[in-house]
C-alpha cells in the first residue's frame, strides 16, 4: 500500500513536468532583448529612438541585434553621440538598418547570398555560404524566435 508521504513525493516529482509542458506566453522582440541581458545598449537606443512600440508591433520583423560588446567596440563617444536628442534621426537610421521586414530564419538563407532591404531603406548584404555574415558582422546566435519575428545576434554594429 502506498503511503500519503509517498504519494506527496510522487506528486512533487510529477508537477514540474506537467508545468514544463504548458507553453509560456511568447515575448515580442523588445521583451526578448531585455530578458536576454546582453542587449542593454540596443534597448536603450531603441527607447531613445522612439522605436519600442514599432518593435512591439505585429511585425513580423527580422532583427540583427548587436550585443553590448558590439556597441562597446565602436569608436569612443559614438554611442553617446547617437543617443543625444539632436542625433535622433541618425540613431533611427542606424537602428532600422538592423531590421528587415518579414521573418527570415537561418534555414531560409542557408548556403545563399542575398541583398535584403532593411527598414531603413538600404540593402544589407547577407552571406550564408560559410556561417552567416551580415555586412561586416558575424551572426553569433541565430533563430531566437519571438511572437512578432526573429532575432539573430551579431558581433558588430552595422552602419548604413
Amino acid at each position: 500500500m502506498i503511503s500519503v508521504r509517498q504519494m506527496t513525493l510522487a506528486l512533487f516529482a510529477i508537477l514540474p513536468l506537467a508545468f514544463s509542458s504548458v507553453p509560456a506566453k511568447a515575448q515580442d522582440i523588445v521583451d526578448t532583448a531585455v530578458a536576454a541581458g546582453n542587449f542593454t545598449t540596443l534597448v536603450a537606443a531603441v527607447q531613445a529612438a522612439g522605436l519600442v512600440d514599432v518593435l512591439k508591433g505585429d511585425g513580423p520583423f527580422t532583427v540583427f541585434a548587436p550585443t553590448d560588446e558590439a556597441f562597446a567596440a565602436l569608436p569612443a563617444g559614438t554611442v553617446e553621440s547617437l543617443l543625444r536628442p539632436e542625433n535622433k534621426d541618425q540613431l533611427v537610421a542606424v537602428l532600422t538598418y538592423h531590421v528587415v521586414p518579414g521573418k527570415i530564419m537561418s534555414t531560409d538563407i542557408a548556403g545563399k547570398t542575398a541583398e535584403v532591404d532593411s527598414v531603413q531603406g538600404s540593402a544589407l548584404s547577407v552571406d550564408a555560404t560559410d556561417g552567416v555574415r551580415v555586412d561586416n558582422a558575424t551572426v553569433v546566435a541565430a533563430d531566437i524566435e519571438t511572437d512578432n519575428g526573429v532575432i539573430h545576434v551579431i558581433d558588430q554594429v552595422v552602419l548604413p
